[in-house]
């Protein structure tokens, strides 16, 4: 017991002794400000400084990361009311001007001898063509209405005559309607189908390449060859 009394006598000194020298170091202090003062205020003043502009920078960093984050919204929101602008010009197209459109798109990423069938009993071929590295390409094109979906039926049809009766290595579903069934999804993942619904097909539209395309919704890429003479 004596031994904790002398040691908390002995704190309680030192943290006085503490508080006294702190005391005589910030008087010290004050008294060298005081005589040093024409020195001081200028270093005051910068730090004083230093601190607000960095606070001004703080708050346009942020409202500049904010005003970028609404930019691109903005640019996103523009970009996808533009693509359902292109769209709608798609959707007043006839089934035929649709089949020749979507050969025109094939042409423009650098297809080979596409061309349209136009006619019903086609089995499903559309648009065929090559790539430009001398795949085959086989295009089923539905102009359905964009609440519509693309049934398994639609697409049981398509895989069961793609590659058996054409021998398509890339072999594409476009629709204008919004989505594929499960059902039809799956299979088209299965068959090695590419399956572009109506905003891949706006994308295409908007100048995105054929080639990236391929790998969504059914890798579809079939086996590269060189180019056809």
């Amino acid at each position: 017991m004596a031994t904790r009394r002398r040691r908390r006598r002995l704190k309680k000194r030192t943290l006085r002794q503490l508080q006294g020298w702190g005391a005589v170091a910030a008087l010290a202090a004050v008294v060298w400000v005081a005589g040093h003062w024409s020195m001081v205020w200028p270093l005051l003043v910068a730090v004083l400084a230093a601190a607000v502009l960095g606070g001004v920078g703080w708050a346009l960093l942020r409202a500049h990361r904010h005003a970028v984050g609404q930019d691109r919204a903005w640019r996103a929101q523009e970009e996808a009311r533009a693509r359902e602008l292109s769209m709608a010009e798609v959707d007043a197209l006839s089934w035929q001007g649709f089949e020749a459109y979507i050969a025109e798109l094939c042409r423009r990423d650098g297809c080979k001898k596409v061309v349209v069938s136009g006619k019903s009993g086609d089995l499903g071929a559309d648009v065929v063509g090559y790539m430009a590295d001398g795949r085959k390409l086989v295009v089923q094109c539905k102009k359905y209405a964009p609440h519509r979906s693309v049934s398994s039926q639609d697409m049981q049809k398509f895989v069961g005559t793609a590659r058996l009766e054409h021998g398509a290595d890339v072999a594409l579903f476009v629709t204008t309607c919004r989505t594929f069934t499960k059902a039809a999804l799956g299979l088209a993942l299965r068959q090695d189908i590419v399956a572009l619904h109506r905003d891949l097909l706006g994308s295409w539209v908007k100048g995105a390449h054929l080639e990236t395309l391929i790998p969504l919704n059914g890798s579809g890429g079939g086996t590269r060859r060189r180019p056809s003479a």
